[in-house]
């Protein structure tokens, strides 16, 4: 993996989408609470005024509750913010909610049920196909202005951007950073009673869908314990991600909302979505509250007031910085393009694996081979993000109805000519936002 030369005792940590500001709360606080940024330099850039105005009131008032003196600065344009970047932090959302909103009423007109929509389905595709463009920009920016700095991307369809970006510019420094696999070790040892500092775990597989292959306490699995929880408790069944544990025998790291969507077996039967609790249209609602609460932060901040500053866990982003300056070896989990990392997935695409991090660079671990069902399950995930990837690469508008086809969700839910409308619909109604080779609707 990449490498990275010692960097200076201040370095330049770049925030793209910084108006993304409960995260990028989250990130400061973790980033301005390690001692040897305290002076680090901070700049924020967003396409939005306000919220670009409302990240920096952030960063003044995190600064002031840690007792931290970061250089502050802040951009409307991105290469200038660019400049000189050591760390650049990606939480862009291109298209934010009215885009999110066209990517659930469209489908659902056709009668295809989604819950997030950010990382595989029509919604993840269409993401993705609106975000491209956006990446292409950002690294043609950083290979003019800041050559070496870090790309650590938290936007979705995470496996699909990186992919992505390892084609585009296979020379920049990219790495997908995402906390689903520590959260999901963390909740399940609570579930348990067993303290999590004291367990040991180990995943791999995709982004939102990786297995929990190794969950263990002093040297014994978990597993047994979980099974007895789940046969005490009938509501605990009733829960997509424990329903596939049963089925599978390894436990899936994403939500149960996101992993209903990537399989054909559970949204498109109105008896699952009521056995299973499962929440349809979800990520809409959360993303109007997402605004809401923006709004109440933003007069908070006005108003002068504190903000919470306290945090569960650090992200993990923060923590490669950390590592890659001070030379502290973390593990971590990494996106990164396969690279033999899980042998019986194809090389070239992202994958979720574990890796430490330390003055060096990135060092992922060599996983050998998943579970045949699991591969199994990876790669019809895998085969949908190829195929959107590679449409934008190639300029292939047929190639997204492909992707679309082999949708799991999808091609469980719809027939083929609904499947062609209702692309034809999305790449309208998204129009500028895809790059202009891949808006044109297609006929057979």
């Amino acid at each position: 993996m990449w490498q990275t030369e010692s960097m200076s005792n201040s370095p330049r940590i770049v925030f793209l989408g910084a108006g993304s500001v409960e995260f990028t709360q989250e990130l400061l606080c973790d980033i301005l609470a390690l001692e040897e940024f305290k002076n680090c330099q901070i700049a924020l850039h967003d396409i939005n005024q306000e919220r670009l105005e409302t990240s920096v009131l952030i960063a003044n008032a995190v600064s002031k509750q840690l007792g931290a003196s970061p250089v502050i600065t802040s951009y409307l344009v991105r290469r200038e913010a660019l400049v000189g970047a050591d760390y650049v932090i990606n939480s862009i959302a291109v298209g934010a909610l009215a885009s999110t909103i066209t990517d659930f009423e469209i489908p659902a007109k056709y009668g295809l049920n989604q819950t997030i929509g950010d990382t595989l389905g029509i919604g993840g595709i269409f993401r993705a196909l609106r975000t491209f463009p956006v990446l292409k920009g950002i690294a043609e920016d950083m290979a003019a202005v800041c050559p070496d700095a870090w790309f650590l991307n938290y936007t979705n369809p995470m496996a699909m951007n990186i992919t992505y970006l390892s084609r585009i510019a296979p020379k920049l420094k990219t790495v997908g950073l995402c906390h689903s696999v520590y959260w999901t070790a963390k909740s399940l040892s609570d579930l348990v009673g067993v303290p999590f500092d004291e367990v040991t775990y180990e995943s791999a597989g995709v982004n939102h869908q990786a297995w929990l292959l190794k969950w263990e306490h002093q040297g014994k699995s978990l597993y047994p314990l979980l099974d007895e929880k789940i046969a005490s408790d009938p509501e605990l069944r009733r829960r997509v991600r424990v329903d596939m544990y049963r089925r599978l025998g390894v436990y899936p790291t994403e939500t149960s909302e996101h992993s209903s969507e990537y399989v054909p077996w559970y949204l498109r039967h109105a008896s699952e979505i009521e056995r299973l609790r499962i929440q349809v249209g979800g990520y809409v609602e959360i993303s109007k509250d997402n605004v809401l609460r923006y709004q109440r932060t933003r007069d908070e901040l006005l108003k002068g007031l504190p903000i919470d500053i306290s945090r569960d866990t650090s992200e993990y982003a923060p923590q490669v910085i950390h590592s890659l300056e001070t030379g502290l070896e973390r593990n971590i989990i990494v996106n990164i393009p396969n690279q033999g990392h899980i042998t019986n997935l194809p090389d070239g695409y992202t994958i979720e694996v574990p890796a430490t991090v330390d003055k060096e660079g990135l060092h992922p671990k060599t996983m050998g081979a998943l579970p045949t069902h699991l591969a199994a399950l990876n790669q019809s995930f895998i085969n949908v993000g190829e195929l959107v990837v590679q449409a934008a690469v190639s300029n292939d508008p047929h190639k997204i109805r492909m992707a679309a086809m082999l949708d799991p969700n999808t091609a469980s839910s719809l027939t083929v000519d609904q499947i062609w409308d209702m692309c034809n619909e999305l790449v309208k109604a998204h129009g500028d936002l895809l790059q202009e080779s891949l808006r044109k609707p297609l006929t057979i």
